[in-house]
């Protein structure tokens, strides 16, 4: 049986894995800038933006450091949530596949 390290170089070996891999780590790279931007501009710590959505302020740290890291990803309504506290709207937008 092969370890969780053993089975992600295998499947980073496959064609296409790491490209989609670095494309999350990507994208969920500018959602956090985003939502980073979005706090500072409101002139916000993460115990503010806590106590305005409902939460404590290690629940913002979590959240942040879970984009940071791509091991979580949030609902659209903790987004939504989470930019509302900062004076801003969450917009979701589609956009064609890129070649």
């Amino acid at each position: 049986m092969k370890t969780h390290d053993q089975l992600v170089a295998t499947l980073m070996k496959r064609p296409g894995v790491q490209a989609e891999v670095v494309r999350i780590e990507r994208e969920e790279g500018e959602l956090l800038d985003a939502l980073l931007k979005a706090r500072m501009e409101a002139g916000l710590t993460q115990a503010e933006l806590a106590q305005r959505m409902g939460t404590q302020a290690p629940a913002i740290a979590r959240l942040e450091r879970a984009l940071a890291t791509g091991k979580h990803s949030p609902s659209v309504a903790t987004l939504r949530k989470y930019v509302q506290a900062c004076g801003k709207q969450l917009i979701v937008q589609v956009a064609a596949a890129s070649p």
